[in-house]
């Protein structure tokens, strides 16, 4: 068998982080920054930025699949709590619950400025991934940036016609962190230190 030299930037990665209107409202950026700079990643690229609605039309992207799954998720809240989803939402389609949530996803990230961030270090995805925590923020643990700043629930959300407030978006994979880096940072905006 063939033996593979070890290269220790093979773990390398860079992963998208955004810091959502609701967290740079609150003035948590710095909070956020912190966190990450002192498990060791490094901010390779950072702006502040009012984003267009065509740049967040390609970040939450338009695939009914996804979008079937969303609405999968509020319909189960739903039926958690005892709510009609055709009474508040008009239709207990999936798809179009999940087409609802994507478009108050846009307006919320497009209702202030957005602090983007590209990060690196090992296993970088990963790790901010564990850090930010889970995207319901009902189970968010504490130590987590969303179990800690987020006191926010789907299922309310849902009813008010609006996003979850998770303060916080990190690249779910490579694939993702890739299209996102090309998505949110020029080649220009990007450091080697």
């Amino acid at each position: 068998m063939k033996k593979i030299k070890a290269r220790p930037d093979i773990f390398k990665e860079t992963t998208v982080v955004l810091v959502k209107p609701d967290g740079v409202r609150r003035a948590l950026v710095g909070e956020i920054l912190g966190r990450f700079e002192k498990v060791g990643l490094k901010i390779v690229a950072m702006k502040l930025i009012w984003v267009d609605r065509d740049r967040v039309a390609k970040h939450y992207k338009d695939e009914k699949e996804y979008l079937t799954s969303v609405g999968k998720r509020a319909l189960a809240d739903y039926e958690k709590f005892g709510f009609d989803p055709g009474e508040s939402l008009g239709t207990s389609d999936a798809y179009k619950i999940g087409q609802m949530v994507r478009m108050w996803n846009m307006d919320a990230l497009t209702d202030g400025p957005v602090v983007a961030l590209l990060l690196e270090g090992i296993n970088a995805i990963e790790i901010v991934r564990k850090m930010t925590g889970a995207t319901n923020t009902t189970e968010a643990i504490p130590g987590t940036i969303r179990g800690d700043f987020s006191a926010d629930t789907p299922v309310l959300a849902t009813l008010e016609k609006r996003p979850v407030r998770t303060i916080i978006h990190s690249s779910g994979n490579r694939e993702e962190a890739e299209f996102e880096k090309k998505l949110w940072f020029k080649r220009n905006e990007i450091y080697s230190y």
